[in-house]
């Protein structure tokens, strides 16, 4: 009959219960569920058989770090041996909450673990009931010890985050497009509103951002006058515009407008420029971040389309662990399951339809292209991620092949080899490594090895040189030496062979 010991991990140590009946509880699950909360039923079944504290806080984070990731710490090792050499009881089975600590576990002390049954009801009851099971523990004590690591390993993964950078991406492309959003709400509003008084500059200047700087510049049209016209023709760029404005300022049929409205109209279109133009340093942000976090994947479809990607997986890693094929419907989740529901046509493409190169191709070969970009779109942000080095050498080698590939669709003109483009890449991202100054230690190892080969070389000559007279008049007796004083043995085995079919 095997008996059931449950590990259960807290913030202030291990713990091991015991069981009992474990044969028949495991039986009766229902009525085991509805008693977890009773604890003078609870405390019948399970007992405290091992309880090892932590010494120090810091033990503790290294403990839950390790755990997290599904390694045995040396501490719960010593402690579970300890505890199981005790018993000398051979059928022990040990429940877990974690599959993967416990496979670790099993391959370490060789005791079976289980997470299935009657164990993640016994561990729901034991943490309800922690601070009573244990003696000269409190709900008090044991909140703050819970608190305490909380605090400390929370932190502690954010410190050590290794998509640090990811989030900035993320994050920077989230306002990006909520600025987009807002901006053109804004400026759609202003145009109305200041439209009243002028309603024929909307005309004139179509573009929001002009539009706001113009208003904010021109105020009152009755104003506007020809000594304004060179200020204005800074702001809209174009002399023939800046002198239409002001034609049709002396001509509007806008109505009048107070000074107060004019007030508000002006701070308003001053926010929306402040807008645009934050928009645009925070687009120039983003575009040196992709430059630094993922350099080909920037290079070969651009910046907000590589972000809005990095953004969609969660991280860079989870994106370079994405297939092609799910990077290529990455954002039209919603399509894909629509059309398995309805067994109607799945998706092309996803984000990467914001890439130039499919609206670049033709209608018949948007589903083709889209599939290739997806594939390079994957090995980028594989290389992006991986690499130590960070280099854009590669991208702009896989935007190259998409660009034949194009040219492929359009004129029938062969494509290079995927091998030969790499290798290529490879020598490329070498030379720039070496050009600063990162592959200098290697080129040194290698000249020392080639030294030492060379002085073996010498020496493995000389002692040739000295035995070699004797090795000369055994390939002279043979008949079958070379120039270089080796015995061809191949030959010297065929003519054995004649020679015994003559005779």
């Amino acid at each position: 009959m095997s008996i059931l010991y449950c590990l259960y991990e807290h913030a202030a140590g291990f713990s091991v219960f015991s069981v009992k009946e474990f044969e028949e509880v495991s039986m009766f699950l229902p009525q085991v569920e509805s008693s977890v909360t009773d604890f003078a039923k609870f405390n019948s079944i399970v007992k405290l058989a091992g309880f090892a504290p932590f010494k120090t806080a810091i033990a503790a984070l290294e403990n839950i770090n390790a755990i997290s990731e599904g390694i045995v710490p040396q501490d719960l090792l010593h402690f579970l041996d300890d505890f199981f050499a005790k018993l000398k009881k051979k059928k022990c089975t040990l429940g877990i909450a974690d599959a993967k600590l416990g496979a670790a576990i099993t391959e370490a002390i060789g005791v079976q673990c289980s997470q299935v049954g009657v164990v993640p009801e016994i561990l729901r009851g034991v943490r309800f009931h922690f601070a009573k099971l244990v003696k000269g523990f409190t709900d008090q004590s044991a909140g703050v010890a819970q608190l305490g690591l909380g605090h400390s390993y929370s932190r502690a993964k954010v410190k050590f985050n290794v998509h640090r950078s990811d989030n900035m991406i993320i994050q920077s492309i989230a306002l990006l497009d909520q600025l987009d959003k807002d901006v053109n709400t804004f400026s759609m509003r202003i145009r109305e509103w200041y439209s009243y008084h002028f309603p024929e500059l909307v005309k004139i200047v179509p573009d929001n951002y002009m539009f706001a700087k113009a208003a904010k510049f021109i105020k009152d049209r009755k104003n506007l006058s020809q000594d304004l016209l060179e200020d204005l023709e800074k702001i809209v760029m174009d002399s023939a515009k800046a002198q239409a404005i002001i034609d049709a300022a002396k001509m509007s049929m806008g109505m009048d407008i107070s000074i107060v409205d004019l007030m508000n109209i002006e701070l308003f279109a001053e926010r929306v420029v402040k807008l645009s133009e934050y928009r645009k340093k925070l687009s120039t942000y983003l575009h040196n971040k992709m430059n630094l976090v993922a350099p080909n994947l920037q290079s070969l479809i651009g910046d907000q389309v590589g972000a809005r990607l990095i953004s969609h997986a969660g991280s860079l890693t989870n994106l370079a662990k994405y297939p092609a094929s799910t990077v290529q419907i990455l954002g039209a989740e919603k399509a894909l399951f629509r059309a398995l529901k309805t067994r109607s046509n799945t998706p092309k493409y996803g984000l990467i339809y914001h890439s130039s190169f499919i609206g670049r191709a033709g209608l018949k070969n948007k589903g083709r292209i889209s599939r290739f970009l997806a594939n390079k779109c994957s090995i980028a942000s594989r290389i992006d991620c991986f690499l130590d080095q960070p280099t854009s050498v590669f991208g702009e080698s896989l935007k190259q092949q998409v660009e034949d590939r194009l040219k492929f669709y359009e004129s029938g003109d062969v494509p290079r080899k995927n091998i030969e483009v790499m290798k290529e890449a490879i020598e490329a991202a070498g030379q720039e490594a070496g050009a600063n100054g990162t592959a200098a230690p290697q080129s040194e190892k290698k000249k020392n090895k080639k030294k030492k080969r060379a002085a073996g070389e010498d020496e493995t000559e000389a002692n040739g040189s000295s035995n070699g007279n004797g090795a000369a008049a055994e390939a002279a007796d043979n008949g079958n030496g070379n120039d270089d004083g080796e015995p061809k043995k191949k030959k010297k085995k065929k003519n054995k062979n004649k020679e015994a079919v003559e005779a």
